[in-house]
């Protein structure tokens, strides 16, 4: 017996999905991506907020958030909750979405996108030429930073609360973790 390869979906259809839902393409399969809860909105809040302030500052580039389609191929379409393209690779830049690989991808644990965000994300970034990813992780307080080669992402380094995160992808930024992670309150 024979296993029928399953249909992979294109930017086509994932464009003609009906409704108001967030949705990604990924590698052929449409995944809803589900609304993000407080502790994910405050966090990729305060990174997108000290990302632009620096890049505006800097003029390195441009910083955008969720939801914007960064069409990595015709079969891989995401929403990274924070994005950066440089001044270098700004063509890649439509009105309409992204179109092709952002230098610095950024995505927020949530209890559903985990597994999707460490696996099938991590290796769509790093097969289509991201240069940095950081997974952040609210429960955790904890970001891992990656950066690509040769078709890889490897980890160069992780921050906690206290630390004060560096990016490779940009030289001269720094935030203090402290200022990322809400202190938890106990009851």
């Amino acid at each position: 017996m024979v296993d029928t390869p399953a249909t992979k979906l294109t930017y086509d259809d994932y464009r003609n999905t009906p409704g108001d839902e967030r949705w990604e393409l990924l590698d052929g399969e449409l995944v809803m991506a589900p609304s993000p809860n407080v502790p994910h909105q405050d966090i990729s809040g305060s990174l997108f907020v000290l990302l632009k302030l620096f890049v505006d500052r800097t003029g390195l580039g441009r910083v955008f958030h969720a939801p914007l389609d960064v069409v990595l191929s015709t079969t891989s379409v995401v929403q990274p909750d924070l994005l950066f393209i440089s001044n270098e690779r700004d063509q890649i830049l439509t009105e309409a979405n992204i179109q092709g690989a952002p230098d610095l991808v950024v995505e927020v644990l949530s209890p559903s996108t985990t597994s999707r965000d460490w696996r099938i994300k991590l290796d769509l970034y790093a097969q289509h030429g991201v240069r940095e990813y950081w997974v952040v992780d609210p429960d955790g307080q904890r970001i891992w930073v990656m950066v690509g080669n040769e078709g890889a992402l490897n980890e160069v380094a992780n921050y906690g609360r206290g630390d004060i995160l560096t990016s490779p992808t940009l030289p001269g930024f720094s935030a203090n973790l402290d200022q990322v992670f809400p202190v938890r309150v106990s009851n």
